[in-house]
């Protein structure tokens, strides 16, 4: 069986070829962005995430993954299991969801926007990034330029990949809501998007949305980590990426196709059946929101490969999905 080391290192190992081929070769292992130990506190996984934002709970047919990092997403629970306002939120999961049953835990949670999924919901046979390639892409006279608006794990990763590899990267981030990494995790940030230029935008200004909208459209590789929904907050729709020439990166949670979902790197893991099973058939986590590596080094993949190919790609990563092949190649496929 292979570990998830192992699946990290063969895909870090394509980008040292592609990136190569692209202009400089990225020793993905050198920069230490492929785990956050030692810059965070994070317990030893168990059936609760090493961060302790998640858990995945026994329901009455199976098991289900719930993120609630968020307070709005805690806020939520009374609404999405039927509860009482003021219970704590993590008392009325572990107490209401087991009268349920996975599948209509998923749905209500996917309606109201919370990060919740069926533990080995996914399956998929390695981890990669779905493409889908458009119109013939634009020629380049210089290193291409890269529009990161991502923001926490994978898409900056992506980004940092990218810039490793001789890309000019700018990270845009929302005046209004800048990455939370900058100050949860300052380091890594630094890691991540330490070699990016940086620019804000106040999406609230028309002039603001205006300028985004003509940095978009000029870069070679635009990395997003948006909702199909959120782009007209934006200022751009995403098919003028592609129908610009450009390649396009979507981090999402389940896949482009299930944009409407929300997920974060262990509810996605969760998900995508990337978790170890006990004697008694509990669940366990493996590590600290594993969805999220393996997503950004599968992007990082999918872009190099459309950047030395040539054409306007758009690369379709999703945690959950990405995850469920890391499961795959580690002999972990069992669904709840």
């Amino acid at each position: 069986m292979r570990d998830f080391d192992a699946v990290l290192a063969s895909l870090s190992a394509r980008i040292a070829r592609l990136s190569a081929r692209l202009g400089a070769r990225v020793d993905v292992a050198a920069m230490e962005i492929t785990a956050r130990t030692g810059l965070l506190p994070l317990d030893p996984p168990t059936r609760i995430s090493p961060n302790r934002a998640c858990r995945m709970v026994r329901a009455a047919d199976g098991w289900i993954a719930v993120n609630l990092a968020r307070e709005e997403d805690r806020d939520l629970v009374p609404a999405w299991l039927e509860g009482a306002w003021g219970e704590p939120a993590w008392d009325q999961v572990e107490r209401l969801a087991p009268t349920r049953t996975v599948a209509r835990l998923r749905e209500d949670g996917v309606r109201l926007g919370l990060p919740v999924g069926a533990v080995g919901e996914v399956s998929a046979a390695r981890p990669q990034a779905g493409t889908q390639a458009y119109w013939p892409g634009r020629s380049r006279s210089g290193p291409p330029t890269v529009i990161d608006l991502s923001a926490l794990w994978a898409g900056p990763m992506c980004g940092a990949i990218l810039a490793a590899a001789g890309c000019e990267v700018t990270k845009v981030e929302s005046l209004a809501r800048p990455d939370p990494t900058r100050t949860s995790t300052p380091e890594f940030h630094r890691r991540l998007n330490g070699a990016k230029r940086e620019r804000t935008v106040d999406l609230a200004d028309p002039a603001g949305r205006a300028a985004l909208r003509e940095a978009v459209l000029a870069a070679d590789v635009v990395i997003t980590g948006a909702r199909p929904r959120a782009f007209a907050a934006l200022g751009f729709e995403p098919r003028e990426i592609t129908e610009g020439g450009a390649v396009w990166v979507a981090i999402t949670g389940h896949g482009w196709a299930a944009g409407h979902r929300v997920a974060f790197g262990d509810d996605a893991a969760a998900a995508g059946g990337l978790v170890r099973w006990t004697e008694a058939g509990e669940p366990q986590f493996l590590g600290d929101a594993l969805a999220d590596p393996v997503t950004g080094l599968a992007a990082s993949v999918g872009a190099l490969e459309a950047l030395t190919g040539g054409g306007a790609v758009r690369v379709d990563a999703g945690l959950a999905p990405c995850a469920a092949g890391a499961a795959g190649l580690m002999g972990l496929a069992r669904a709840a």
